[in-house]
Formats: structure tokens, C-alpha cells, sequence
């Protein structure tokens, strides 16, 4: 049993002790360690000046790969920075010549940024795309994504790891071995799961994932990164758009990709949310993603156990897994109410419209749900105040 100590995380985050904060699938609660070597570097940025300073701090800058390395079980050399995990599944999407009559195959749980890429793809490059079917339960329908390989020979199978409005955590390494099996291009969004749950690229088997700093990982915003496998880097994959990070002029018509991941990067970084990231994934490292999840099981299945047995509260969630993430609705309370009820307890939540999920949503048959995405800084009190709050709804 591996163990951590939650009045130490408490105090390292000054944000979690004046309000009941349930919003870690949003934009998490930075530790007071990851907000202070952000100011610190920017302030070393204000006397050396930003050229000097990469140069001074190269071998920190440099951790941050290994960091993420550290999480995803991969090397520093698979790893990119992006902006964020739309900006690194965009530049992934981008590796792809596609063709018109090309497929991808998703899941209707995928983000809906992901499903306005797809679209927008099949207004211009004309594209399909498919959807492996789920069963009621809320799980991938396997067999199914099977026939749809067979059939349509998909370009690309893309898999959202933990929906952004459901506590389901998709069988991503199921489609992983299926895709490699039939040497099927794979990509993963994993902006929800990172933080939370292991994510082991090995075990995945995906050619790239995506994820973004400020969520469960309690990174700064504006922060993310890309992992790309050693297949995708050896056959040449590369981005739309290269500049002088990604590539060498070799001649005045030509260029040479550089050997690893940061041929996904430009030249302009942000260095001093680079030096936040690196450190946000650097105690996420030494608390241990065991421990986390180990904490975090307990503490969302009992939260769920107590809001199920609120008389009037629906828990939206499907899934043989669930992750740290419940939507819900309390029957015949307004919106407004909802709202007016959460805010006047400084409860921290999400309030998540169809157009967030919109597939999802029709299924469900909602069209707005609250999202509650606790995380390892809560604790079980706090839990119970807040299906109390929701009680008197």
C-alpha cells in the first residue's frame, strides 16, 4: 500500500483551503511549488533577458522531457511541449497526408474539439468518419470497431481516454492492441486521464497522445504536450508546419527533421510555463501516481455512493471504469437554482452545455449537466459538504 500525506498537499496548495474546489477536470489547483518557480524564472527572465536565461537554466528546461518521460514510461525523446492538448492533437493530426475517401474511426465520447477537427477535414479533404459503437453500458463495442477496420481500412483510429462530461475511462489499450495488430496509425487524447490514472505509452500502444497541463496534472494554463512513439519518429512523420526548431537548412530547397519529438515545437517557447509544467509533473512524479490513485478510488466511489442516495440527484456516468469526474443533475431544480445553490457555498464546479458533448448529450437526453472532478488535495469531509449543498438544492 503505497501512502501520501494529504496535510502536507493541503498546505502545498494555498488554493483548497477557503473553498470547496471540484473543478480538477477544468483548471486544477497548482501547488505553491509550481507557482513559484514560474515567477522565479520570470523574474531571472527580467534581469538576463530570455536568450541568456535558456541558456543559464538549459539542464532544468531540459528535465522537462524527462519528466513527462517519467509519467508516460516513455524517454525524454518521445516527448514534445504544446500549448495545450488541442495544439498537440493538431500537430499530430497534421503528420497525415490525407486523401479524399481516407477514414478515421472515433468514439462519440471523443471531445467535441476533436469532432470539429474531423468535420472540418470532411468539408475539405473529404474524409470519412466513423463512430465504433458503444453498448449501454457505456463501453466501446470492440467487435464493432473490428468490421469498421475491415470495412474502411481507416487512415487513423482516434480514442479520447476520459471524456470531458462522463466519468468513463475508454478500453484505450484494447484499440491500441487492436490497431497495432493491423499497423493502424493510433492517436489518444489523454488531457483528462494524465494526473490521475497511469498512463503507460508501452501498455497504450498508441503513435501519439496529447495531454494538457492544467487539469489533474495541476499545471499552469497555456500548457501541454505531445508524446510521439519511435515508429512515428523513425518512418519520418512530420508537422505541417516546421520551423527552425524542428528542422535544419541544409541547402536552399532542403532541410534535415531533427531525431526526436521537438520537431513538433517552434522556436518561440514559453520557458517560464515550460519550467511550471516541469515541475507540476515533477510532484505528481514523487507522490506517485499509485498513491494518487490509490486515494483518489475510495474517494470518488463513496462521493458517488452518497450523491446516488440524494433523493432527485441523476449521476449522468456510464462505464465498467470511472475515473474523477460525475455529472449530474438534482430532478425539477432549475439551472439557476443549481447554480445560485453551488456558488453561495463556494463550491468550484463546471457547468457543462449540449454543445460540449453533443452526442453524448442526445444520448442521455440532457442538455446541461454539473460536473464535480474532485482530486487527491480533497478530502472526504469536504465530500460529504458538498452532497450536503447539494441536498438542499
Amino acid at each position: 500500500m503505497v501512502t501520501m500525506d494529504i496535510n502536507k498537499i493541503r498546505y502545498d496548495t494555498p488554493g483548497c483551503q477557503d473553498k470547496l474546489f471540484l473543478n480538477s477536470a477544468g483548471s486544477s489547483l497548482m501547488p505553491r511549488s509550481v507557482t513559484q518557480s514560474i515567477v522565479d524564472y520570470i523574474q531571472a527572465e527580467e534581469q538576463e533577458g530570455g536568450y541568456n536565461l535558456v541558456e543559464i537554466r538549459h539542464s532544468e528546461i531540459a528535465e522537462f522531457y524527462s519528466q513527462v518521460g517519467q509519467l508516460l514510461h516513455c524517454n525524454a525523446r518521445n516527448v514534445a511541449f504544446a500549448n495545450n492538448a488541442t495544439d498537440a492533437y493538431a500537430k499530430a493530426l497534421s503528420t497525415i497526408t490525407f486523401k479524399k475517401g481516407d477514414t478515421i474511426i472515433t468514439s462519440e465520447d471523443d471531445y467535441v474539439s476533436n469532432h470539429i477537427y474531423f468535420i472540418t477535414m470532411k468539408k475539405r479533404l473529404g474524409i470519412n468518419i466513423e463512430c465504433i459503437r458503444t453498448f449501454d453500458s457505456g463501453d466501446l463495442d470492440l467487435d464493432h470497431l473490428e468490421r469498421l477496420i475491415v470495412q474502411h481500412q481507416p487512415r487513423l483510429v482516434a480514442i479520447t481516454h476520459i471524456p470531458t462530461n462522463s466519468g468513463l475511462i475508454q478500453d484505450v489499450e484494447q484499440v491500441g492492441s487492436i490497431c497495432q495488430a493491423r499497423g493502424i496509425l493510433y492517436l489518444v487524447d489523454s488531457c483528462q486521464s494524465v494526473g490521475q490514472i497511469d498512463v503507460d505509452v508501452n501498455k497504450i500502444k498508441c503513435d501519439f497522445l496529447c495531454a494538457s497541463g492544467r487539469k489533474f496534472l495541476r499545471g499552469p494554463r497555456g500548457t501541454g504536450f505531445l508524446y510521439v512513439s519511435d515508429r512515428v519518429l523513425d518512418e519520418q512523420y512530420f508537422p505541417m508546419y516546421l520551423d527552425l526548431a524542428g528542422a535544419a537548412m541544409t541547402s536552399p530547397d532542403e532541410y534535415k527533421i531533427v531525431d526526436s519529438s521537438r520537431r513538433f515545437e517552434t522556436w518561440e517557447l514559453p520557458y517560464a510555463l515550460i519550467i511550471g509544467l516541469k515541475e507540476a509533473c515533477q510532484y505528481a512524479n514523487e507522490i506517485g501516481i499509485e498513491a494518487i490513485e490509490q486515494y483518489n478510488r475510495p474517494l470518488i466511489s463513496n462521493f458517488r455512493k452518497k450523491l446516488i442516495s440524494i433523493p432527485g440527484v441523476r449521476l449522468y456516468d456510464k462505464g465498467a471504469k470511472t475515473g474523477n469526474i460525475i455529472t449530474f443533475r438534482k430532478q425539477e431544480k432549475s439551472r439557476k437554482r443549481t447554480q445560485e445553490v453551488l456558488n453561495n457555498n463556494q463550491v468550484y464546479y463546471s457547468m457543462s452545455g449540449k454543445s460540449y458533448a453533443y452526442r453524448d448529450f442526445d444520448k442521455k437526453g440532457v442538455d446541461w449537466v454539473v460536473r464535480l472532478s474532485p482530486h487527491y488535495f480533497n478530502t472526504p469531509d469536504e465530500l460529504n459538504q458538498v452532497a450536503n449543498i447539494i441536498e438542499s438544492i
